[in-house]
């Protein structure tokens, strides 16, 4: 089976206590990865893995990857991993 990417999304840089700040790293990531799929054209039932990476982890709780996916409208049956440092 041959590995496909069909599109990529980053979240915004901002400043240290910036408009950005109330926000966690888990609803950013949501937000990158439903944008990205909104590019491309298609749903997370369409989506078999996903990689996130994340530089710092703490206070994200367990699996960021996980929960960004989900809040992305990804199944919770596909698998997710998170890079880190």
């Amino acid at each position: 089976m041959a590995t496909v990417i069909l599109g990529g999304a980053r979240t915004p840089i901002g400043k240290i206590s910036g408009v950005l700040a109330p926000l966690s790293a888990v609803e950013l990531g949501a937000t990158a990865i439903a944008a990205a799929l909104g590019r491309v054209g298609v749903g997370g039932e369409a989506v078999d893995r996903v990689l996130f990476g994340q530089v710092l982890q703490a206070g994200t709780r367990q699996d960021p990857a996980r929960q960004a996916a989900a809040r992305a409208g990804i199944p919770l049956s596909v698998p997710a991993t998170t890079n880190k440092v």
